[in-house]
């Protein structure tokens, strides 16, 4: 694969996860059925422009199997996760963006041997820093990390 091409799907790999934690997101507060969330984000967000923010085209592919991984497998992942958070947190203590894309990265581990454990942390590394500052990224860094020593022994 020339490394344009690698790099286009890097990026629209890239997209596909902010997009997934977005659509995480707005399944567990709005409780939307898999199956809705899935179309809209299709028909109006990937590759869109929303008030004047022009989205990247996302792998549809990849998204659709991490919004729908996260979802098949969450109380699994949320189990996983709970036992790598201090003493005392849970999932349900955290920031719900956080959670979602703890989830998301927590997914790729498991399920998506086909990419790297050092790709996934630092993808979700980045995703991270689109809504917080470099102590949660930190944070994800080192969950991440601490779980894909289970997911991939």
């Amino acid at each position: 694969m020339s490394s344009s091409k690698s790099s286009s799907r890097g990026l629209a790999r890239s997209a596909a996860r902010l997009a997934a934690v977005q659509a995480l997101y707005q399944k567990q507060m709005e409780q939307t059925k898999l199956a809705k969330l899935l179309d809209e984000f299709h028909q109006h967000r990937l590759g869109r422009e929303i008030e004047d923010d022009q989205y990247a085209d996302a792998d549809v592919d990849f998204f659709d199997d991490i919004v729908s991984g996260v979802d098949a497998r969450r109380d699994e992942i949320d189990e996983k996760l709970t036992e790598k958070l201090a003493d005392g947190w849970t999932v349900a203590r955290l920031d719900k963006t956080m959670l979602q894309i703890l989830r998301a990265g927590s997914y790729e581990l498991m399920a998506r041997a086909d990419i790297t454990k050092a790709v996934i942390i630092n993808e979700y590394v980045d995703v991270a820093k689109a809504f917080f500052d470099d102590r949660e990224a930190k944070f994800v860094n080192g969950v991440l990390d601490a779980a894909a020593k289970d997911f991939r022994p």
